[in-house]
């Protein structure tokens, strides 16, 4: 015994087919059109960047601190 011939198989039918065809329909519809999906990604940023802190001292620099360090604590 089928409930594809009755009006609750029926149903079952169309509801599976707006299931299927809205997310392919939508896919379809932003996918081909470049202009609608960078609007749509334009809405949220993905990656957000803290601000940039102080950068850290040269090489250079931490050698000649570390001589400075170094001549006070033999004085």
């Amino acid at each position: 015994m089928s409930a594809v011939g009755t009006s609750k198989g029926i149903l079952e039918i169309a509801k599976f087919a707006v299931y299927v065809s809205v997310p392919v329909g939508l896919t379809y519809a932003v996918a081909t059109d470049s202009k609608t999906l960078q609007k749509l990604m334009g809405f949220r940023s993905y990656v957000v960047y803290p601000p940039e802190g102080p950068r850290p001292p040269s090489p250079e620099e931490l050698r000649e601190r570390a001589r400075e360090m170094a001549r006070k604590n033999i004085s």
